[in-house]
């Protein structure tokens, strides 16, 4: 297998919102208030409105649910369902909640992103499969998005 860049989504976010604990963990979401995607063969915004929805197992392991718009720079819409994992040492974690800015290295933050759309032009999405490695900052979200070859 090969991996093949495809582009970046700088995701910009709200501050977090706190459910609580529930029997599936201690849930909390993160408004999506927009950003910005670029790569080889495509470009646009993300639609403010979206959500990252995030539970912390037990096991104090984040999974990450996010679900928002693309909109690309002609006009089309492209739906995207990422999920994934982010995990690392408590204290590094605290500080991720925190919003300050931590080292990629100092944790992992990996996610599947499926993607669809009615436009033909962008079908190459819905036709492979994706894999992403993300970064956490203190008002966005940073996600390399490449094609598994």
């Amino acid at each position: 297998m090969e991996l093949k860049f495809a582009f970046e989504l700088r995701v910009e976010v709200a501050g977090i919102q706190v459910l609580g604990d529930t029997p599936k963990g201690n849930r909390r979401m993160v408004p999506i208030k927009g950003g910005t995607f670029e790569g080889p063969k495509i470009r646009g915004e993300i639609q403010a409105g979206g959500y990252d929805w995030q539970t912390i197992r037990t096991d104090e392991v984040a999974e990450v649910d996010a679900r928002y718009v693309l909109k690309t720079d002609d006009g089309s819409l492209i739906t995207i369902v990422n999920q994934g994992l982010r995990r690392g040492p408590a204290a590094v974690m605290q500080r991720l909640a925190a919003g300050e800015e931590v080292l990629p290295s100092q944790y992992y933050f990996r996610s599947i992103p499926v993607f669809e759309t009615a436009d033909p032009k962008y079908a190459w999405l819905t036709q492979s499969v994706f894999v992403a490695t993300g970064v956490r900052k203190p008002d966005k979200v940073l996600i390399q998005v490449y094609e598994v070859l």
